[in-house]
């Protein structure tokens, strides 16, 4: 009998009350999920926190909501008094802070454009009150009874996870390595903290190296100074693309900004000539290696730093959500950044760090068992007749450059992405794996990723057209592969591509 079995709308993925992932198991879902049909959203009482929000934080929302002071208003909770005051600068109109017994958030009057608006920066900046800390105070109001019982790490969990995480970034101290409740936190502060630096110096220039996340780009895009600040280079491998830009704005490059490999196109730099580039000319080198895991790629001794999301791979039982940014000790900046970086982090919720502490040490482990099955998933797609292209971290164009920073022979992270020269609607109908957003489970999922993060672009001639100009298909699909039996897998997408 098959591992996998089809999971309705709005399950969560892998199925703990607070999974990151849920089910959306058809393109009329995903589609749906985009347009915000009420149908397809109903069911949804949790999802990747940054989009979802989740049924704890809807009800807190609401007991809040009967207050005198706040009835009628829309109200968005953050994760930080901090973040809060953060949040209604960037909302404006009639937006208000509000604080009670420790918990922050914003109000403002039922407008559909401050709602947008509030809900991008939350999104775009990991803002949002963990989906725990929501649990914990409707227990406390008696709201609920009890939380739901899970394993939590029973000690200091912080220190837990920096020591597990000093195996990935073993020249890094306990100041270098930064704990946030995000991995897209982690990016936003990165950012915030080296663009002041290098403000001061007369630097305001950022480039986007390659097709990366979607709120990545959109940070970099909101962020910068002015629109001429912002610089996009497609394609990672076009060294004579990049050395020209800093031919050009040199002493206006505050830094650059790249994953590696990069989401979804699974890409990897020349990172060692990278670094020396931008040491060149005094830029800073951000480099994300979330896509494979920091305990797949080392990064830091390149990098000025290096943003993780730890929602990948080290939580691997899918239900944490954290992130980390790690300072390289040896970096020009590492002095001025342990002063300013820790002002834009966002706390990690204690319950979150216990639960994340209790999943961390089996980080390497989770990966060998990818690690196993990756090359043979690969191989069959890449052998089926279905199946057009195939992107992976060992790809021919890659394969070099991924080897330059791979820790073990046999690392790869758990991301394949692949096109098919059929129908995308028909194939992911049919397939019974989990179908949702995010990756780096011990459980395998699928997702629509262009679907799913740039659907405004394919409903337009000229986002398609964008999309295209990046090497981008609206039909890509991203796999995660996880520990299940790799027989399974393989089989499970042999059967919907017949």
């Amino acid at each position: 009998m098959s591992t996998f079995v089809p999971l309705p709308l709005g399950h969560r993925i892998p199925g703990a009350t607070h999974s990151v992932s849920c089910s959306l198991p058809t393109v009329r879902d995903v589609i749906g999920y985009e347009t915000k049909d009420p149908d397809v959203m109903r069911p949804l009482l949790s999802g990747y926190p940054r989009f979802i929000v989740h049924t704890f934080a809807r009800q807190l929302t609401g007991r809040l909501a009967e207050r005198a002071d706040l009835r009628g208003r829309t109200l968005w909770l953050t994760s930080s008094a901090r973040m809060a005051g953060e949040l209604a600068q960037q909302v404006g109109g009639d937006a208000r802070i509000f604080s009670s017994d420790g918990l922050h958030g914003i109000s403002h009057s039922e407008d559909p454009e401050l709602a947008a608006r509030a809900k991008s920066f939350l999104q775009h900046t990991g803002g949002f009150l963990s989906s725990r800390e929501a649990e914990d105070r409707l227990v406390r109001l008696g709201a609920l009874p009890a939380a739901e019982p899970e394993t939590l790490f029973d000690g200091d969990a912080a220190a837990v996870i920096k020591r597990q995480l000093r195996r990935a970034f073993p020249s890094a101290g306990d100041h270098d390595l930064w704990l946030t409740n995000s991995g897209m936190n982690a990016v936003y502060a990165a950012f915030r903290a080296l663009s002041a630096q290098q403000a001061a110096r007369g630097r305001t220039l950022w480039i986007q190296l390659g097709w990366l996340y979607l709120d990545t780009i959109a940070i970099l895009k909101t962020f910068t100074a002015t629109p001429r600040d912002y610089v996009y280079l497609r394609d990672v491998f076009d060294r004579a693309a990049i050395e020209q830009v800093f031919a050009e704005h040199g002493p206006r490059i505050a830094g650059l900004v790249t994953e590696v490999p990069t989401n979804p196109l699974v890409q990897t730099p020349d990172v060692p000539w990278l670094a020396a580039l931008t040491r060149r000319h005094g830029a800073a080198l951000v480099l994300d290696p979330s896509v494979a895991s920091a305990f797949d790629v080392d990064l830091l001794p390149h990098a000025d730093l290096v943003t993780n999301s730890l929602t990948k791979y080290t939580a691997n039982e899918g239900d944490v959500i954290a992130g980390l940014v790690a300072i390289n000790p040896a970096s020009p900046h590492a002095a001025a950044l342990r002063q300013t970086l820790p002002s834009w982090l966002e706390p990690v919720y204690p319950r979150d760090l216990a639960r994340l502490a209790a999943q961390i040490g089996k980080t390497e482990a989770v990966l060998a068992r990818i690690h196993e099955s990756m090359p043979r998933v690969v191989a069959f797609l890449e052998k089926h007749p279905g199946v057009r292209d195939v992107f992976w971290a060992r790809r021919a164009e890659s394969r070099e450059n991924f080897a330059r920073v791979a820790r073990t022979a046999n690392a790869a992270g758990a991301m394949i992405s692949f096109t098919l020269r059929g129908s995308f609607e028909k194939f992911y109908d049919r397939v019974r794996l989990p179908k949702g957003p995010s990756f780096g489970l011990a459980t395998t999922i699928l997702s629509p990723q262009v679907y799913l993060t740039h659907y405004d672009l394919i409903t337009s001639e000229a986002g398609r057209a964008e999309l295209a100009a990046s090497g981008l298909d609206p039909g890509l699909l991203r796999l995660s592969v996880g520990t299940e039996p790799v027989e399974d897998i393989i089989a499970t997408l042999a059967e919907a591509l017949e």
